[in-house]
């Protein structure tokens, strides 16, 4: 059986970033590791906050060839010039996010721990589904997404599949065979090293 390729990272912002600091933060950790994609997970609706802070952490995405979407905004999404939109809901945004957005867009949906929101998201044309919370976090109504969802996810469905929240080195492990994608966001933000804290969790891979 071939090993399956090994899980990317799926970088996950902060809620509230400083315009001072983060920029080069988030610089230095592409530069530290392959990141897939990075997703604006900013906090509140003032659009000149989210605009400045989405222009920012474009530059640093952009200039390094990584993919960058926003969190649920996605009007803001196409006028940042972003790559695209993280959904909440499950399956029921997905195709007006696609409309407004187009087939080149990245449109990818959280669907905590349900297998039928994710196929139903995965139907309405996601180009990924997120499960999570796989460790303990506040992510969603705190129902832990089991490896069993994960592997069976895996076997079954060719959407890709990302595992987010309350990541540790064990889950990364436990669950690396079964998922594309682990979002990493707090894990690293909270450290006081988010490289090194990234690396610990990358060599977990």
């Amino acid at each position: 059986m071939d090993t399956p390729e090994q899980p990317q990272i799926y970088l996950i912002t902060p809620p509230t970033i400083s315009l001072s600091t983060f920029p080069d933060q988030l610089g230095r950790v592409l530069d530290s590791a392959d990141i897939a994609c990075i997703r604006l997970a900013l906090a509140g609706n003032d659009e000149d906050t989210i605009a400045r802070a989405a222009d920012a952490c474009r530059e640093a995405a952009h200039a390094r060839d990584v993919a960058i979407v926003i969190s649920n905004h996605v009007l803001l999404a196409q006028r940042l010039g972003l790559d695209g939109v993280h959904l909440d809901d499950a399956a029921r945004s997905i195709r007006a996010a696609r409309k407004e957005l187009g087939a080149d867009a990245i449109v990818g949906s959280f669907c905590g721990a349900s297998s039928h929101d994710g196929m139903s998201a995965g139907e309405a044309g996601a180009d990924y589904v997120a499960f999570g919370p796989v460790g303990a976090s506040a992510l969603g109504d705190g129902t832990i997404a089991e490896k069993d969802l994960f592997q069976w996810w895996s076997e079954m469905i060719e959407v890709p599949v990302v595992a987010e929240g309350g990541l540790t080195t064990d889950l990364i492990r436990e669950l690396a065979p079964h998922t594309d994608f682990f979002g990493i966001g707090d894990e690293i933000w909270s450290q006081d090293d988010p490289v090194a804290a990234l690396k610990t969790l990358t060599d977990a891979m």
